[in-house]
């Protein structure tokens, strides 16, 4: 569809030139290895950083800071998150992940390297090295509430068995004690209780720009037109999509923003 909506309206579309200088005078002027090309506007839309085996590069920041645009930090987001837990590889539930003022309620995965899923994907964006996030293990439950009662009903079982009726068994039978719950006092399941809706991890680091979906960061939204995605300093250049420093939530939002900021620049330029 995108290519016959570009031979619609006479795009002519090149592929494999490789780009070794954008310049400008009173037009700009592209040098490929292929010939070179001239222009009265220049779009910016190769992406971030994230999966560079797909052929991300800083081709449009490098460009940015030759005309003096300013580059804000960058850094992997929407991506998973170091940590050895690896007996649980492939345990999955949904959670609360919290850092901050941002929380998200999704998914989580255990993987052979750390934590991933939905939930850890967007608290990611706010992590920084060496913080702890905080993870509700048991959103709908009063965890607390529930042991005590399971002590009464059902003493004489195995404490990571009634923990099992909340969560799957073997991250269950990572996180109790052992013994039978009858055998624990209360104050105990009420501490267990509070590191299951409170449990803190501290990655070592994240899976980088090789799985991140997006990249944190990039041209400084200062730099542009709000309305035209124009660089305020250099008429005729524009940056759009993910070489900006605008991030989304997952569901879409990242997309949107390329979609919606590429025909605000194709309207303009």
């Amino acid at each position: 569809m995108l290519l016959s909506e570009c031979a619609a309206v006479g795009v002519d579309v090149r592929v494999n030139h490789c780009i070794s200088s954008v310049e400008k005078s009173d037009r700009f002027s592209v040098r490929t290895d292929r010939g070179d090309f001239e222009a009265a506007a220049v779009v910016l839309a190769s992406g971030g950083l994230s999966i560079p085996k797909m052929g991300a590069t800083s081709f449009a920041h490098d460009v940015s800071r030759r005309f003096g645009l300013g580059v804000t930090e960058m850094r992997p987001a929407l991506v998973p998150l170091t940590l050895k837990v690896p007996e649980l590889a492939g345990v999955s539930l949904e959670v609360i992940a919290g850092l901050g003022r941002a929380s998200f309620r999704e998914a989580m995965l255990f993987t052979h390297r750390g934590l991933s899923g939905p939930a850890i994907l967007q608290i990611s964006s706010y992590w920084r090295e060496g913080q702890a996030i905080v993870i509700d293990l048991l959103p709908d439950h009063d965890a607390a509430a529930f042991l005590k009662e399971r002590k009464r009903s059902r003493p004489k079982a195995e404490l990571r068995t009634v923990l099992a009726e909340l969560m799957p068994q073997r991250l269950a039978a990572h996180l109790a004690a052992d013994g039978v719950i009858g055998e624990h006092r209360d104050r105990d399941l009420e501490a267990l209780a509070q590191g299951l809706k409170a449990w803190r991890v501290t990655p070592t680091g994240s899976e980088g720009y090789a799985k991140a979906e997006v990249t944190l960061g990039g041209i400084d939204t200062r730099e542009l037109s709000s309305r035209t995605m124009a660089a305020r300093k250099v008429p005729g250049l524009f940056v759009i999509g993910e070489a900006v420093d605008v991030t989304g939530w997952l569901g879409g939002y990242n997309f949107q923003w390329a979609w919606f900021s590429g025909w605000v620049a194709g309207e303009a330029a």
